[in-house]
């Protein structure tokens, strides 16, 4: 149980850390944007963001759970990482931090940029479009969330035995500042420059913290369950 709660939280900080990163932090503030159209209703401002929130929650359980189920239902590669997952932790915690630092610069995927006109038609659907549009935007990987995603998430989802719970609160970080913003908007709370001026500067210092965890902690995995040093 502890496993899965110390794997819940990590789960949602990175989601959080991705949310406020360059390219998902654009998707986000589109996705205020059109939840911003309803402000004479605090009400619909307020589900528009929870919506949306939802249906990146939904979009992240899916893909995790058919990532998983499917390396998992492959007997070699079960077995690989159940006896393997200490070794290749380390260096995969290293080469994660290393791309969260920006040190490693993954390519854009082909499919980011794709479904424009179905992601304009969900701009066009009231409520429901408030969660299409959470679902598309969560499914159209930037490089930095994909690498926090496949990279960290699925091997949390693995070690802790969760394929829906971690999965849904990395969906629940990613979709905090919509709904942090759907909140003071629908409390009347207009002064929004400053809070992105501000998400940006805490978005280089957490990413740089980050990094640097995931690569000191991938150091000492390799030092002690690769290197064979008692530490």
């Amino acid at each position: 149980m502890s496993e899965l709660v110390a794997a819940s939280a990590a789960a949602f900080w990175l989601g959080t850390l991705a949310a406020i990163s360059p390219c998902p932090l654009a998707t986000n503030l589109a996705a205020i944007s059109y939840i911003s159209k309803d402000l004479q209703s605090s009400g619909r401002v307020l589900a528009s963001g929870t919506l949306y929130a939802l249906g990146r929650v939904a979009a992240y359980v899916a893909v995790a759970v058919l990532v998983v189920s499917s390396v998992l239902s492959i007997p070699a590669v079960a077995s690989f990482l159940q006896d393997g997952m200490n070794q290749i932790l380390g260096p995969l915690l290293i080469a994660i931090g290393a791309v969260v630092l920006g040190w490693i610069r993954l390519p854009e995927f082909p499919w980011g940029g794709r479904g424009s006109a179905l992601k304009a038609r969900a701009a066009r659907g009231g409520l429901a479009g408030a969660g299409l549009l959470g679902i598309l935007f969560a499914l159209s990987f930037c490089p930095v969330s994909a690498g926090l995603f496949f990279g960290s998430l699925v091997p949390l989802s693995v070690s802790s035995g969760s394929r829906i719970v971690v999965p849904a609160f990395f969906g629940l970080g990613t979709g905090l500042p919509v709904v942090a913003v759907a909140v003071m908007l629908g409390l009347g709370v207009r002064q929004l420059g400053a809070v992105f001026s501000a998400l940006t500067r805490v978005e280089r210092w957490a990413r740089v913290a980050t990094g640097a965890v995931f690569i000191l902690i991938g150091l000492y995995f390799v030092a002690t369950r690769i290197v064979g040093w008692d530490l």
